[in-house]
């Protein structure tokens, strides 16, 4: 006979009053829960548990950047001292059924992304439960779209003075940063910037959908040029709801190869750090982008963790 499936109640949280028990499964953003439903950008009918008895052997939650509409699924966290087929039902029961309340009908699902330790191979525990959470959402349709070094510049590592090579100038306007973004989505390394959408439709997209959207004084971005004014490539340095952040860097093909990354990560880099109180620096590139990885160390950042995305094909 099959086995009895998992009695399980699995319902949203009844307000912020309840993230107490929300925080029964660990995760690294814990911490940032009560200011997200503070601040709106996250609300209770979108952070859902599964229970067993009163204990929560599943949890799932996405994040807006405003409260209007989900926008990224986020927390996704299983009870790893269960046996591997109760903890995965338990996490497919909650993810589909969660899903069906909070997305509407008809709308794309939101990608799921997830950080992970840096070496989250290397331990068996570890990678088990990594890959747990990856099986789940692979029944549900998801495939993987991209794994994802995240890095830290930290307050007192040196960043080097202008080389001279360039020149730097706040860009001027939407279409002025469009005129250099379309070129650089050509061929990019970058998975998300690979899509069916044209260059131009793409980089209209993420400006509109991620660099238009932070509250930093727009005077932070610079466009790099060559002493007789020709565009080399750009940087976005912003500041997200946590912390300053190098959002988009890019060189045009036709100057890669020469180093300019560097002189150009450096800029985005000292804008961020002569700002009052800036202990860190974030920023994140795709595994497969060798060459921005090791420009990134090349100026002293660390890999402090990884993260991979997942996302819905229909």
């Amino acid at each position: 006979m099959p086995d009895a499936p998992l009695e399980l109640t699995i319902r949203p949280l009844a307000g912020p009053g309840e993230l107490k028990l929300f925080l029964e499964l660990p995760y690294v953003l814990d911490h940032e829960l009560a200011d997200d439903l503070a601040t709106g950008r996250r609300r209770p009918e979108w952070m859902w548990v599964a229970l067993r008895g009163d204990r929560v052997v599943a949890r799932i939650a996405w994040w807006s950047r405003d409260g209007a509409a989900p926008l990224l699924l986020d927390f996704f966290d299983l009870d790893d001292t269960l046996p591997p087929a109760e903890r995965e039902e338990a996490g497919l029961r909650l993810v589909e059924t969660a899903t069906a309340a909070v997305v509407p009908a008809g709308a794309p699902r939101p990608e799921y992304g997830r950080f992970v330790p840096p070496d989250w191979r290397e331990d068996p525990a570890v990678r088990e439960a990594v890959e747990a959470r990856i099986r789940v959402m692979e029944r549900t349709g998801a495939r993987m779209l991209v794994e994802r070094l995240r890095l830290e510049w930290r307050a007192g590592t040196p960043v080097p003075a202008a080389s001279g090579r360039l020149r730097f100038r706040a860009v001027e306007g939407r279409e002025d940063l469009l005129a250099l973004m379309t070129p650089v989505m050509e061929g990019t390394l970058d998975a998300h910037g690979q899509t069916d959408l044209t260059p131009r439709l793409a980089a209209e997209k993420h400006y509109d959908e991620e660099l238009a959207g932070y509250a930093t004084p727009r005077e932070w971005w610079r466009i790099a040029e060559l002493p007789d004014g020709e565009p080399v490539g750009f940087v976005i340095p912003a500041r997200n709801s946590y912390n300053p952040i190098i959002a988009y860097i890019g060189v045009l093909p036709a100057h890669r190869g020469h180093g300019y990354i560097d002189d150009i990560l450096a800029e985005g880099t000292r804008i961020l750090a002569a700002q009052d109180g800036v202990e860190r620096i974030r920023a994140a590139t795709d595994l497969g982008n060798v060459p921005m990885a090791r420009a990134f160390a090349r100026l002293g950042y660390v890999n402090f963790e990884r993260a991979f995305d997942m996302v819905w094909d229909d």
